[in-house]
């Protein structure tokens, strides 16, 4: 199946094969989505995730990856270690229900659905919701250079987001395990008066302080410039690191 990205999403719907909704419209491959562990509004990869098949580009060597032997993380995989740097993902299989589970209650979905006025929707009309909140907010690859979100979401611990909370009362969040909570590293940025700003010709996304973007000829060095003024800011400002979703090479 091929699902990890526009056409797919719709592919599998239109299949009766329901999941991939929230993961409409995001760049790249199918094969490139396990290195990620690609997720958006409140879907990973990894929880529809059954297996691979990679070859290794050393030996020739193929070999078939479970859900457990690939180490899912938090946008994070095998694949973005040292040895798994070595293995070309040859095919994906993804394991969908034919029972539609619908996520409604991370980001804007339910207030697009709400727009819309529709009341009982479907996996298509969330698929189209998320395209929707994607488009408007994301700057598509093609005509801005960029590598999608550039940072984490920090997860921080109870007696820390309670300290944030008193100082922000309207900070978003969201439950993670253990009583931890994660923070939208987007919103992180923009309290620090990062969104939109330049740095040559990189520069902090207009719309979504999460993407970093090349207005032109921006050199990677000055990138990954501009990443670390934005976390150096973000870890003074709030005492919460950021982590960068891309590999650094």
């Amino acid at each position: 199946l091929s699902g990890a990205n526009t056409y797919g999403g719709r592919t599998t719907i239109e299949q009766g094969a329901f999941g991939l909704e929230n993961l409409a419209l995001i760049p790249g491959t199918t094969g490139a989505a396990p290195v990620q562990n690609i997720g958006a509004y409140g879907v990973e990869l990894s929880q529809l995730f059954h297996s691979c098949d990679v070859i290794s580009r050393s030996t020739g060597e193929t070999r078939r990856l479970s859900n457990a032997e690939c180490a899912f993380a938090y946008r994070d995989s095998i694949f973005k270690s040292f040895v798994g740097r070595d293995w070309i993902i040859r095919r994906v299989r993804f394991k969908l229900s034919a029972t539609p589970h619908l996520k409604l209650d991370y980001g804007d979905i339910r207030n697009a659905l709400i727009e819309q006025k529709i009341t009982a929707p479907t996996p298509a009309d969330v698929c189209r919701a998320v395209m929707a909140i994607r488009t408007k907010k994301l700057p598509d690859p093609v005509l801005l250079g960029n590598a999608g979100s550039f940072f984490k979401n920090p997860v921080v611990p109870p007696a820390q987001f309670l300290m944030l909370r008193n100082a922000y009362p309207d900070v978003p969040h969201y439950p993670d395990s253990d009583g931890w909570v994660k923070i939208p590293a987007a919103w992180l940025i923009e309290q620090c008066g990062l969104k939109g700003v330049t740095r040559g010709a990189a520069g902090v996304h207009t719309e979504h302080a999460l993407v970093l973007v090349n207005h032109g000829e921006a050199t990677g060095a000055e990138i990954w410039a501009l990443a670390q003024e934005v976390m150096a800011a973000v870890d003074q400002k709030f005492a919460i690191p950021l982590s960068p979703e891309p590999v650094i090479l």
